[in-house]
């Protein structure tokens, strides 16, 4: 049984991890008020693009700096787009994920299918290794593991929630014509955040071919970034509970896993359902059963609203 829970929780946070990093990015973006529905088509190209360059240099981090260096180059054209442009951030979004989605099938045709030269091997920390079930799987992975679950949301929470940087980030996605008022620079906020949450989308994509499928095929983000957004909701846009939520669905992803494994009586298609029935319940039930929950899940009052400094 320890076995069993073991297995089952090293491989929630393996996959949980792609997810976790991906919606970090989502909710310094949304915190500024700017709605990124790229993140699927951000993480094929950093997919597609850390493997690549990891077959040349046969290096994961440069593959990861790689595909974070391509999501910032997508955030930055979507920013132009939608925070110096004014265009629309939903038609923005979608288009992005189309031009990621179709780049990375084609920069990726000669590398689809072959196993990459370097992954991001196992590493096993000495005593916390050797926890009962919660050791093997958070101290016995590879290097990103701590980071993504910990240190990253650790310090996005705290500089959302006790820095006076992070009062201004978040007054820009509240009232951007307020900010604008006392001083802040909400173009350049915007502009900055956007292009921070595409590059996290980018080093997601990264994590899932160097990582947890250590290779690279048309179509092997299969949505987890349309989920990464929706964590972003269920999380309240707040770090800490983004990586939280992405290692419950992570767990989802994982009993499906091993109902397959362990051949349960349940259609293979129904498990490999199991993270987007699960998306839908864990936004809609909570709210539905607890009436609190429509507080917490506010969003910023101007998500995906553009601002006109000379309409203010």
């Amino acid at each position: 049984m320890i076995a069993l829970l073991t297995g089952l929780l090293s491989t929630a946070v393996l996959a949980g991890g792609v997810l976790a990093l991906a919606a970090q990015g989502e909710v310094l973006a949304e915190r500024v008020g700017v709605v990124d529905l790229g993140v699927e088509g951000l993480m094929a190209l950093g997919a597609a693009t850390a493997v690549l360059v990891d077959m040349k240099t046969a290096s994961p981090w440069l593959g990861l700096l790689a595909a974070m260096a391509v999501g910032s180059a997508g955030g930055a054209v979507f920013a132009l787009a939608t925070v110096i442009m004014r265009a629309s951030q939903i038609l923005c979004g979608l288009a992005m994920t189309f031009l990621g989605l179709g780049l990375s099938a084609t920069i990726g045709h000669s590398v689809a299918g072959m196993p990459v030269a370097a992954t991001f091997a196992p590493v096993a920390v000495p005593v916390l290794r050797d926890i009962p079930v919660i050791g093997p799987a958070f101290f016995g992975q590879n290097l990103l593991v701590i980071p993504i679950y910990v240190l990253l949301p650790a310090v996005c929470q705290w500089v959302l929630f006790h820095t006076r940087h992070g009062l201004n980030l978040r007054a820009v996605g509240e009232n951007p014509a307020a900010a604008d008022a006392v001083g802040i620079p909400v173009t350049k906020f915007r502009f900055l955040y956007v292009v921070i949450g595409a590059a996290l989308a980018g080093g997601a994509g990264a994590y899932l071919s160097l990582a947890v499928i250590p290779s690279w095929s048309e179509g092997m983000v299969s949505g987890r970034g349309w989920i990464a957004v929706a964590l972003v909701i269920f999380a309240g846009w707040r770090p800490l509970n983004a990586a939280g939520a992405g290692l419950l669905f992570g767990l989802v992803s994982a009993i499906g896993y091993l109902g397959q494994a362990q051949n349960w009586p349940i259609a293979a298609p129904v498990l490999n359902m199991l993270p987007y029935l699960g998306t839908l319940a864990f936004i809609i039930v909570p709210v539905v059963l607890w009436k609190k929950m429509r507080r917490l899940m506010a969003a910023p009052a101007a998500l995906g609203l553009p601002y006109d400094r000379s309409e203010r």
